[in-house]
């Protein structure tokens, strides 16, 4: 059944920061290649460990946000890592924290394994010479990267000190030999040692049962963790009761309910725009050529949404709705993100699936349910042509089709891997045999119109090239479906 728009809104400040930061990191999951729930379960893993260690509820509150944010910074490093092994950055990704990366016989094994997969003799050579080249400092660079972009998100979002030192030194290891900084034991904040060994003990006890992860965990302590946390660890890892309500359907709850409430923080208005422009970024930051994508739609669709009429309180949900609309896109490979050539049939498929993505991950959170049937018809055409859903003209709200515009003018104006930026007249050309055949709101498209113009002047993304140089053609049709 497809779904329906959410029209009624809830009432805003009445639910918590962490309900809001428990539904937003399954988009933080699949930036890393991580099942469904892998930051909620590592989030009540290291709170256990810290509620055994008797830490205050100051302290717990401020390791609540970091490991639910412990990947914000994550889609930060994902062209980098496409870059030097090339293939599914996902895979990758994943890959690397089932071994011992400190192990150069397993450091081997994972780039013999890893780089130019699926490509050809040829790719896989030029991968893993590349990868040599590259040396340490490109794993050091790769852990600061993310370590320091998910520690200022976490600040951006106002959150404490602590949990932003937390999330820089969660890849540390007690004896030194971690990323990016090289502290040892007492020099990495205790928080930041629980989300290490807590993110670790996850992974493989999603792969192999909590008896594999203590085995991991004694088998790196003292290297990687902390002692006194793998002696907590152990006494957990007895605890069927608590895996088991692990791999229930309900971790949200779980999460929710593991938040201090002393110090819980209330999701008020100027949080959620907080939290829209802080995922907006994440999303973002994953390919070079969505840099600042999300909040130039914003831009568009809300321009479009005020000449319109729309009311006060459907302009501001439009603005979240526009910086979100690609969540979905942190599933897509880089592989297929930066690729310069046009797509294959299997590429587009995994392409088209990023609004299916956008709808699932923002209708499970609360206040974003309101916008996520919306922002996750940014593909849909008024003639039933586009996508994930193929929906008509009747089922297409006017924020939808506001937002449809806004993504494809953006689309068309800026950069792509296949081809230069369109100019203003070019991209009206297009919108408007767009609304001829049917596709695209008339009444948006006369509403962009003047926004267009203006922005082809005013954002440096955008303006100043012949349309001579900017291959049209068959790349034309490619933007306006991006």
């Amino acid at each position: 059944m497809r779904p329906m728009p959410i029209h009624e809104d809830p009432a805003a400040g009445t639910i918590a920061f962490g309900d809001i930061l428990a539904g937003l990191s399954r988009a933080l999951d699949i930036t890393e290649g991580h099942p469904k729930g892998h930051s909620a379960r590592s989030c009540l893993i290291g709170m256990r460990l810290a509620s055994m260690l008797g830490l205050d509820e100051r302290a717990r509150s401020d390791l609540f946000y970091a490991l639910l944010l412990k990947d914000a910074g994550c889609s930060s490093n994902a062209a980098r890592v496409h870059q030097l092994f090339g293939g599914n950055e996902h895979e990758a990704k994943r890959a690397v924290w089932m071994r011992d990366w400190r192990n150069v016989v397993e450091q081997a094994a994972y780039a013999l394994t890893y780089a130019g997969r699926g490509g050809t003799w040829f790719d896989r050579v030029r991968h893993l010479g590349r990868l040599g080249l590259a040396g340490p400092k490109a794993r050091t660079q790769l852990f600061e990267i993310r370590c320091d972009r998910g520690a200022n998100i976490a600040l951006g979002l106002g959150l404490t000190s602590e949990t932003a030192a937390a999330i820089r030194t969660m890849d540390e290891h007690w004896d030194g030999g971690g990323q990016p900084g090289g502290l040892r034991g007492g020099e990495i904040p205790l928080l930041g040692r629980i989300i290490g060994l807590a993110q670790v003990a996850e992974i493989f006890w999603h792969e192999h049962g909590a008896g594999a992860a203590l085995a991991v965990v004694r088998r790196r302590q003292h290297r990687w963790f902390d002692p006194e946390l793998v002696r907590a660890f152990a006494g957990l890892a007895e605890d069927a009761a608590f895996w088991e309500a692990l791999r229930g359907d309900d971790l949200a709850s779980l999460v929710v309910a593991a938040e201090p409430a002393a110090f819980a923080i209330v999701a008020d208005e100027p949080r959620l725009d907080q939290i829209a422009e802080a995922f907006a970024s994440v999303v973002d930051a994953k390919s070079p050529f969505t840099s600042d994508h999300s909040r130039r739609v914003a831009r568009f669709a809300v321009e479009i949404a005020e000449r319109l009429g729309f009311r006060p309180a459907a302009v501001v949900r439009m603005r979240r709705a526009a910086l979100l609309h690609d969540i979905g896109k942190l599933g897509v490979p880089n592989s297929i993100l930066d690729k310069p050539d046009k797509l294959t049939e299997d590429e587009w498929r995994v392409m088209r699936q990023h609004t299916a993505h956008s709808f699932q991950i923002l209708n499970a959170v609360p206040y974003f349910q309101e916008f996520a049937f919306d922002a996750a018809c940014h593909h849909e055409k008024l003639n039933g042509k586009g996508y994930h859903w193929g929906l008509t003209a009747e089922r297409l709200s006017p924020t939808a089709r506001a937002l449809a515009v806004a993504d494809i003018a953006d689309a068309l104006l800026a950069d792509r891997p296949y081809r230069r930026g369109l100019d203003p007249d070019e991209t009206m050309r297009i919108l408007r045999e767009e609304c001829q055949r049917g596709a695209v709101c008339q009444h948006s498209v006369a509403a962009a119109t003047p926004v267009i113009y203006d922005a082809a002047l005013s954002v440096p993304e955008y303006g100043g090239r012949a349309a001579a140089e900017r291959g049209l053609g068959e790349s034309i049709a490619k933007a306006a479906s991006f």
